[in-house]
């Protein structure tokens, strides 16, 4: 499998790091929309958030071969990732505070900085106005997620595999203690940036020569270079073995 290969290695975790950054930052939003509800909305406002992200991911996983079969896409999504990236830095920059522990209350439902109130001092809203909110940043997000992992899985089928089903269960079994993770240690959400910018970057190149050139020609581009990472192993590989012992005749 090509998952076992350092390539595939590196692309899985890549993909990882993504998924778990991706999946905190969705809940954080979440959790913040939720805010401001009165307390007996708020849990069913989450679940449905939660619940809608699930589900999203799972709808745009199902159709990623079709979504990067789509000429310009990826060039659009390498694009959408940078924005994420350069929202993620601001909000890490800024250092939200805040608003960070009133997303995280709301979530676990606790007053956690012991201020008599949980999630106190956020804007009110209705449940409709919190519910848009929601889906809104669930489609953008899951989106943003799926591409993500769709470029950094590098055309390896298992990594892409993997990568999805993680993003899934992530979203739907872990996400608000990853978002209290993330908030706990801050270098966790930087690596992650880190990552998501390369695999934004990257995914802006290649999608800039497939509208230069073409799907086939950068289809054929990558093959060239697997088969020659391929035969370079192959060849270090034989190297040794190919070796004659010292004082034996070649001809033995």
């Amino acid at each position: 499998m090509e998952i076992f290969t350092s390539e595939g290695l590196w692309a899985l975790l890549q993909v990882i790091m993504i998924d778990l950054v991706l999946a905190g930052d969705n809940a954080i939003v979440i959790g913040l929309a939720a805010a401001g509800l009165p307390a007996e909305q708020r849990n069913r406002a989450i679940l449905v958030g939660i619940a809608a992200a699930t589900v999203l991911r799972i709808g745009f996983a199902l159709i990623t071969t079709q979504l990067l079969a789509v000429t310009g896409l990826l060039l659009a999504g390498g694009v959408l990732l940078l924005w994420v990236c350069w929202k993620m830095w601001r909000e890490l920059r800024a250092g939200h505070d805040a608003e960070e522990m009133a997303a995280e209350e709301a979530l676990e439902g606790r007053d956690l900085n012991a201020d008599g109130t949980i999630a106190g001092g956020v804007p009110r809203k209705t449940f409709a106005q919190a519910a848009t909110q929601i889906i809104i940043a669930d489609v953008s997000m899951s989106l943003d997620n799926v591409l993500a992992v769709a470029g950094a899985a590098h055309g390896h089928p298992s990594v892409l595999i993997i990568g999805l089903v993680l993003s899934i269960a992530l979203m739907g079994l872990a996400s608000t203690f990853i978002a209290r993770l993330i908030h706990r240690f801050r270098w966790i959400a930087y690596v992650g940036l880190l990552v998501i910018l390369y695999v934004s970057l990257e995914m802006i190149y290649e999608g800039y020569h497939e509208i230069r050139y073409g799907r086939e020609a950068t289809h054929a581009e990558e093959v060239l270079d697997s088969t020659d990472t391929e035969l370079r192993e192959e060849i270090g590989a034989e190297a040794p073995a190919a070796e004659t012992p010292a004082g034996e005749p070649a001809g033995q």
